[in-house]
């Protein structure tokens, strides 16, 4: 009998594993933790949630040596431990059953048998409570079963014991496949499709290959701050917090860029950051408020080396995940295409694409920031029924006129070259063209993978741009950058001739993993708040349910309690 009243045996011969996969999935979280809670009050015995360590943890090496093991024979002198997950169970009567243990990414059957000179009841006590889903640390030693159907057995643990380490009270499903429910559950998402786990793993071959590619010429990695006082180094509306303690707001970095140019001025002359972001925009299939970029800057280089020095690394990193410089790539509408990713990629100068776009001459780069140009700009997004969303800045209506004819029509991974300066806060002045700058941004099938210029390292004109910036937040654009005093004050030391880029690496784990959807490559993505069917507010959690119910369900056995030793004080009264 348990503490709670209830003997095991009456709770688990309610219903078997299998059987209990029939209920609808609240009713089996109820009964799993009814379960559960009872065998906790006995954690000695049986083991749950007990520390186990297997001495088995490659399988493809336990067949490679006992390969040779004849049908129904054991190896009963060697043991084994393996600590996996329960794929399936199958039963062959009440003395024998057969588990299939996920152990990494590879399976194990494991075979428990009871004979008759054993005790069945110990036998049923170890498994009767197992279900599929549940963490198990096995004991036994290697062997091949002998099929009646089949020649050849199949190579399994006979397993001496079962411990329960850690139960799943949710039921899992066979196939997971709806996109919401995988997203806002991720460990029941690893649990079910390895295509989820696979991508972690390549998103781990990627960011080894470019911390491989980047220490090979010279970079060091260091770690910057994400709580700033200035927010700076992307146009993009940051997030804001407070701290307590200096009793000022604060901003989360949108960029690592003010920071680590700074060291490149302090003498380190090549270094690099794998970090996140945060920035406070709309989340859509290709945007998440907080995301990894990895951005590296070289002294005594250009925007020619960075170009060239990019293309290397990327090609280089699809070719190394992906086995070919080839890849494809299907769309949310479904379409699909064929992306090549080799070298040399091509080039397309922004102003001049523009007016053979538009069949029209656009202002001198030199007068694009002018009221007149914005004009222009309005009248040529107007005639052609394009919707640029406010404020109506010059920078922005640029940028919606470049999306629509240059981004949109991209494919192979293509660099779109000589931003206007209005556009370029933090780029070098082009040396032969005014008003442009030495600035690029790769595209691949409409979409950005990477920005990089020459560092503009003229703190004069790095506070003009900035005051720029300034006017443009001042017109609404709450993207816009305010003006860093302390980055104008380390480019006042003496910045050398010097070049970044910083590509987003979650936009290119999703053409390295085929997944039109940014939620797909990010282990655990941002999710808008679930509703209650119907609308209202949030969703309970199951867990919020049963809590709720079981405390019901002590009190009200308090009170039985309490009524029972009320009962049986009358019972002697009327003795005596």
């Amino acid at each position: 009998m348990t503490a709670s009243g209830i003997t095991m045996k009456a709770l688990n011969q309610r219903m078997r594993p299998d059987q209990q996969e029939t209920l609808p999935p609240h009713k089996y979280y109820e009964n799993r933790y009814t379960l559960v809670q009872s065998l906790r009050q006995n954690t000695c015995a049986n083991g749950i949630y007990s520390s186990f360590v297997p001495n088995l943890l490659d399988l493809g090496a336990f067949r490679a040596r006992h390969e040779s093991i004849a049908t129904g024979h054991q190896l009963e002198d060697v043991e084994y431990t393996i600590r996996g997950r329960i794929v399936t169970i199958r039963s062959a009567g009440e003395r024998l059953r057969f588990y299939e243990v996920q152990v990494g990414e590879d399976k194990i059957q494991v075979v428990c048998q009871v004979t008759e000179r054993d005790d069945i009841e110990a036998y049923k006590q170890q498994h009767e409570h197992l279900a599929r889903g549940d963490q198990i640390g096995v004991i036994g030693h290697p062997g091949r079963t002998a099929p009646r159907n089949r020649p050849v057995g199949e190579l399994s643990l006979f397993a001496h014991k079962v411990i329960l380490l850690a139960p799943s009270l949710h039921m899992l499903p066979k196939t997971l496949t709806d996109a919401e429910t995988r997203h806002r559950d991720r460990p029941l998402d690893f649990i079910t499709n390895r295509r989820s786990r696979d991508m972690l793993r390549t998103w781990d071959a990627m960011e080894v290959y470019i911390t491989t590619f980047l220490r090979s010429r010279g970079y060091i990695s260091v770690v910057t701050p994400i709580l700033c006082q200035q927010a700076g180094g992307a146009a993009a509306k940051p997030f804001i917090t407070h701290h307590n303690d200096l009793k000022r707001d604060m901003y989360l970095r949108t960029a690592t860029e003010l920071h680590l140019k700074p060291l490149v001025v302090g003498g380190i002359d090549r270094v690099f950051e794998i970090g996140r972001v945060f920035r406070n925009e709309d989340m859509d299939l290709t945007h998440n408020p907080e995301f990894t970029s990895c951005e590296f800057y070289q002294a005594d280089a250009d925007y020619e080396v960075m170009m060239q020095l990019t293309q290397e690394m990327i090609s280089g990193l699809v070719k190394e995940v992906t086995g070919s410089y080839v890849t494809r790539f299907k769309s949310q509408t479904g379409d699909e295409c064929e992306i090549n990713w080799e070298g040399p990629w091509e080039r397309i100068d922004m102003i001049p694409a523009l007016e053979a776009a538009c069949a029209v001459s656009f202002p001198p780069p030199s007068e694009l920031h002018t009221e007149d140009s914005r004009q222009f700009l309005l009248g040529l997004l107007d005639d052609r029924n394009i919707v640029c969303s406010p404020p109506h800045t010059n920078a922005r209506l640029l940028d919606k006129l470049v999306g629509v004819y240059i981004e949109s029509r991209i494919t192979n991974p293509t660099y779109i070259i000589h931003h206007p300066k209005l556009m370029s806060p933090l780029a070098k002045t082009h040396r032969a063209i005014p008003g442009l700058t030495e600035r690029a941004e790769a595209f691949v099938c409409g979409q950005e993978i990477c920005n990089l210029y020459s560092e503009l390292n003229d703190p004069f004109e790095q506070r003009e741009r900035f005051l720029e910036q300034a006017r443009q937040k001042a017109q609404g654009d709450d993207e816009a950058q305010g003006i860093d005093e302390e980055f104008i004050k380390a480019l006042e030391y003496g910045m050398p001739p010097t070049a970044g880029c910083g590509p987003g690496l979650d936009r290119i784990l999703m053409f390295l993993t085929n997944n039109y959807s940014i939620k797909e490559v990010l282990a655990f993505s941002m999710m808008r708040e679930e509703m209650k069917r119907g609308g209202g507010g949030p969703a309970n959690t199951q867990i919020d349910q049963v809590v709720e119910k079981g405390e019901r369900v002590r009190a009200l056995r308090a009170q039985m309690a309490a009524l029972e030793a009320e009962i049986a004080g009358l019972s002697i009264e009327n003795s005596e």
